[in-house]
């Protein structure tokens, strides 16, 4: 249901139910839990669904309409939400691979990670509103924070679903590829960002509108100037200049 993937310094969790579209049921969400725990330590964390028809088609609407009271849907949405802040709390870069459609709750997923690549031909959506509902896991605020409040009301409230290249207009995508490269691309991508360099500048970025303050960003960036890879990639620079 839940794969995990190591593979240099990168990790990749996918989630494996094409029967239900990849649809988060509450078993999902303790794979995932457990995923999350497995991957700690890596230098890029990927978010992905298996095929080419959905990333997340949202919530598992057959198990969930089993939750009946307010309660029990509370409970439920904070303990997805949780998991969403986890992986926008990821201390590493967070890529989430967008590999088909992503409606609902799979919106919400893949505005927790910290860049989206999509393919060409997928469609992005927050369609709860067309289930008389509305984003619960942390997908609201974290839209309103990539596009604005209005247009995160416009496109949450009326449930639109935008093409690739129009959801990449308006900053919700940030990388479209052709479906023939999305697999070797999103990988290579990923690859890239498992650095050092790259981690530090996602803990100085910090949260959306909380940034870390400047002196915490000078010392990470020292922290950085003294370590042997930074005079390495200084020796490196220099001898290729001097030729």
């Amino acid at each position: 249901m839940i794969d995990l993937e190591r593979e240099d310094g990168l990790a990749v969790i996918t989630i494996d139910r094409p029967e239900a579209r990849n649809a988060i049921s509450l078993a999902t969400m303790g794979e995932l839990e457990k995923a999350l725990d497995a991957a700690e330590g890596a230098g890029a964390l990927v978010i992905r669904g298996s095929g080419d028809r959905a990333f997340v088609s949202g919530g598992d609407l057959k198990e969930l309409a089993a939750l009946r009271t307010e309660d029990d849907a509370a409970a439920m949405a904070l303990r997805m939400r949780a998991i969403c802040d986890r992986l926008a709390d990821f201390p590493a870069p967070v890529i989430a691979a967008v590999n088909g459609h992503a409606l609902g709750g799979g919106a919400e997923v893949a505005v927790a990670a910290d860049i989206r690549v999509a393919a060409d031909d997928i469609k992005i959506g927050f369609t709860q509103s067309t289930l008389a509902i509305m984003p619960a896991w942390g997908g609201a605020e974290r839209l309103a924070a990539l596009v604005g409040p209005g247009r995160a009301l416009l496109l949450a409230g009326t449930g639109q679903t935008l093409t690739a290249p129009e959801a990449e207009r308006l900053g919700l995508l940030d990388q479209v590829l052709p479906r023939a490269d999305f697999d070797a691309g999103w990988r290579a991508l990923a690859h890239s960002l498992t650095t050092a360099p790259a981690r530090a500048i996602k803990h100085v970025i910090g949260r959306p509108g909380a940034p870390v303050s400047a002196e915490e960003a000078a010392r990470t960036f020292a922290r950085l100037w003294v370590d042997d890879a930074h005079w390495a990639a200084v020796e490196r620079a220099t001898a290729k200049r001097s030729r």
